[in-house]
């Protein structure tokens, strides 16, 4: 079959379709949006009616996600890494439940936070759920692990954890694409009220299944077709390369390794492999994007003194994303810059969009709390997490979804006068709603914004939970309606807004303020297609 062009996430989503794929359940999140708006946006998932739908959080994502798979039909669940945290309760409990439709959990992760705010590696938390992990060295194997993942998922009957990084996710390579398999027919399994209802006694039955079910994924992972040991002729060296840096590594010896070379985009890590190694080698090299987790790893288990080198002993950099010359540096190899960086591709600091409602939001806000030398202002995940930056300098944190109008009580609480939260209207359904109940519960002397610019803006514009919701679910969750009060943030209602703030915060309650005004760039884009 011809190539095609795609994006690691296109190759992703493709792959998923052609597998038999029959729901898609994400939150969006950079480097992880694309797959889902690919499959959103595709003729033949239209065509084989393939539900994929935003859902208000990445847990809510991931348990939708296990109810198709427990009607047993494939499925997949889509999220940045820091949404496996958000996720991580029903990610836990599915390694003990375990699947029957076939599915797969993707994790995008960044390192050097291109778009985030802390680089962690999930394969941190494959290790901890015990469940097979996958980690794709270039766009082809991206494609192919995720059509056999299915097979495997179903094989097994666990989820398999997908990781990509930035890099695989927003570059685009050649992809040959395989047959599309039928979708799978409803079928449920006998007795599966055991193995989904994890009361005591059936949980510590599942989890001794998982723990008998280690040696198979090791077996598997030995055997897997994408962990290969390339032998070669200096044995003085022996690389280690997992996912992407396999592809960095590769760049820099065009014409074949001198080294040993253990390639690994599958886990458990595949023990005779890596046995070999240290049988044959002086040293380790382990080359990975993000955290040590295989040099921390083989440091211990294979417990034979053998040096091992990486991000611990400082040959790579303890952070941030690998690349070809850091790859080619730790070899020992000069490093060779053939191209400068275009200005146009420098990093450049984000800044709100001309036109936007959260600049009219945040000028306003910062008129009013000058009146108020104690105030503080809690912020959120973002578009108006740019409150951080001049000329607005407005906010004092933001730290995960939700956290401002937790911080806010919790700083009020503490005697902070006037504690004032700023959360968009996608966050606000995501993890802020509880963090609202919270302050309702204890009448906490708050000021939340819900600044409603009615989509998900800083992913591209996907759909927001909360699109004219925000007034019900906050009169639902108990907010005095006269305290519920909201404007349209533009500079011919300046005073007004002020005014709105002003009575707010000398309100000794909850109050939640909701400026409301489309998303400039969504506004964009709607009138290019009129």
């Amino acid at each position: 079959m011809k190539k095609q062009l795609f994006l690691g996430d296109e190759a992703v989503a493709q792959a998923a379709i052609d597998a038999g794929l029959s729901g898609v359940y994400s939150y969006p999140g950079t480097p992880s949006t694309e797959i889902t708006e690919f499959i959103q946006t595709s003729p033949l998932a239209k065509e084989r009616n393939i539900f994929s739908r935003w859902c208000a959080n990445e847990k809510t994502a991931l348990e939708t996600a296990l109810g198709m798979s427990y009607a047993g039909k494939r499925t997949l669940s889509c999220m940045k890494h820091v949404g496996l945290n958000v996720a991580a309760d029903a990610f836990m409990n599915i390694a003990m439940s375990g699947i029957n439709g076939g599915m797969i959990i993707v994790s995008a992760d960044d390192p050097s936070m291109h778009s985030s705010q802390n680089e962690q590696d999930n394969r941190v938390y494959g290790n901890f759920a015990m469940i097979p992990i996958f980690e794709p060295s270039n766009q082809q194997e991206a494609y192919d692990m995720i059509y056999d993942g299915y097979e495997l998922s179903e094989k097994l009957g666990y989820p398999i954890l997908f990781r990509i990084t930035t890099r695989m996710a927003h570059s685009r390579a050649g992809v040959v694409r395989r047959e599309v398999k039928a979708q799978k027919s409803i079928s449920l399994e006998e007795n599966a009220h055991l193995k989904y209802i994890l009361l005591p006694v059936n949980a510590r039955r599942q989890y001794k299944k998982l723990l008998e079910m280690q040696d198979v994924f090791l077996a598997e992972s030995e055997a897997s077709p994408y962990n290969k040991y390339f032998d070669a002729p200096d044995k003085k060296l022996g690389i280690v390369a997992c996912g992407i840096a396999f592809n960095y590594l590769q760049e820099n010896y065009p014409d074949g390794f001198k080294n040993p070379v253990l390639k690994i985009s599958q886990y458990p890590l595949p023990k005779k492999q890596l046995l070999k190694m240290t049988e044959e080698c002086d040293e380790i090299l382990v080359l990975e994007d993000g955290f040590p987790v295989v040099e921390e790893q083989l440091k211990g288990y294979l417990g034979k003194g053998l040096k091992i080198r990486g991000r611990l002993d400082g040959t790579l950099n303890r952070d941030g994303e690998l690349n070809p010359d850091k790859v080619r540096k730790a070899l020992g190899l000069d490093v060779i810059t053939h191209y400068e960086i275009p200005t146009v591709v420098e990093n450049r600091p984000p800044a709100l969009c001309a036109g936007c409602g959260h600049r009219d939001v945040y000028e306003a806000l910062n008129e009013v709390v000058k009146e108020y030398p104690t105030s503080k202002v809690f912020s959120d995940i973002g578009c108006y997490t740019l409150g951080a930056l001049p000329p607005f300098r407005a906010i004092e944190s933001c730290i995960d979804m939700g956290a401002s109008i937790t911080m806010a009580k919790g700083a009020s609480e503490a005697g902070i006068y006037p504690a004032i939260a700023v959360i968009g209207d996608s966050t606000f359904t995501h993890s802020g709603m509880t963090g609202l109940l919270d302050c309702v519960n204890s009448n906490a002397n708050v000021v939340i914004i819900i600044s409603d610019n009615e989509t998900t803006a800083m992913t591209g514009g996907q759909d927001s939970a909360a699109t004219g919701r925000i007034h019900n679910i906050c009169k639902g969750i108990g907010v005095a309606p006269e305290h519920l009060r909201a404007f349209v943030p533009l500079k011919k209602n300046f005073e007004e807004m002020k005014q709105i703030i002003r009575e707010e915060i000398e309100y000794k309650g909850v109050s939640v303020i909701v400026p409301c005004r489309e998303c400039i760039q969504t506004l964009k884009r709607k009138a290019k297609k009129k």
